[in-house]
């Protein structure tokens, strides 16, 4: 799932190209994307955009009128810009919104359908779609403990709650957390001041780092077909399962659950303890390795 840097990207990319202008026509290709009917998706027609920015990991598109376009890529969205008047791709596109300059393309390359749109009029509606986490670059040391601490979570869980800091998920809080040198499973309330200052240093200069990246990477373009991703190969863990750490060189770690997984180094996160991966764990039992030696 597009987290902060990539929606941050994506954000600007359409600031440069549609801010100010007016939407020429849309077409809703699939209609299962399209999850609000009042005011109606229609109504944008002829209206100009006045602001683009982010909510959590939604993209959000203002139109006059104070109405707004909510597009949440959950995790095989993503968006595309084509010339003029371009067609639906295949049987990924799911929206078409034309602008003078280019049509902005929502595509899903996925069976789930999970991407939605929403049209809501008023600050107050649009209200409804913000999960309520707090903006990690804009978050005191204080206030990020104090959220965090809220709730005993390990701290996996915390940083990647939406109701409680914002824009994070599964890729950039495994590499948060390698930079902070802290395992995924620390409980929040168990960190001293010394480790949560860690946290939140780590925090804030792994999305400011990888923001900045992705600014100079597409610089003056629009992000490609399969440039917004989850695995990057400049990653330190996420994605790197077996892999060397770039730091003590061992092989990167990982715990699977559902459709997703964490990643992380024995060595640098948890004095070389290998964390119990939930499913194989209770398989293999007393055979489960407890160090990267056994």
């Amino acid at each position: 799932m597009p987290e902060l840097p990539d929606v941050t990207i994506y954000v600007e990319a359409l600031r440069e190209r549609i801010a100010g202008c007016p939407l020429l026509d849309l077409r809703i290709v699939s209609p299962f994307v399209l999850r609000s009917v009042d005011p109606p998706i229609q109504s944008l027609i002829g209206s100009g955009v006045s602001v683009v920015r982010r909510l959590g990991k939604r993209i959000v598109i203002g139109f006059e009128g104070d109405r707004w376009l909510v597009i949440h890529l959950m995790i095989a969205g993503r968006l595309q810009w084509k010339p003029p008047n371009s067609k639906p791709i295949g049987k990924i596109g799911l929206a078409c919104f034309d602008f003078d300059d280019g049509t902005l393309i929502l595509t899903e390359a996925s069976s789930h359908k999970r991407a939605s749109i929403y049209v809501v009029a008023g600050e107050s509606c649009l209200a409804s779609h913000d999960p309520g986490g707090i903006e990690p670059l804009e978050a005191s040391l204080d206030e990020f403990a104090a959220v965090l601490r809220a709730e005993n979570r390990t701290l996996k869980r915390a940083l990647t709650q939406p109701n409680r800091l914002s824009g994070i998920g599964n890729a950039y809080s495994d590499e948060i957390l390698h930079a902070a040198r802290l395992s995924p499973l620390l409980l929040t309330r168990t960190l001293d001041a010394e480790q949560m200052q860690r946290l939140w240093e780590a925090t804030r200069a792994t999305l400011t780092d990888w923001t900045e990246r992705l600014r100079m990477q597409f610089a003056g373009r629009f992000p490609g077909p399969g440039e917004i991703t989850a695995f990057r190969p400049d990653f330190a863990v996420h994605g790197k399962f077996g892999k060397p750490c770039p730091v003590c060189d061992k092989p990167v770690q990982r715990i699977r659950y559902a459709e997703n997984e964490t990643n992380y180094c024995a060595i640098c996160q948890n004095e070389g303890r290998v964390l119990a991966d939930r499913s194989l764990s209770r398989l293999l039992k007393d055979d489960w390795p407890r160090t990267l030696e056994d």
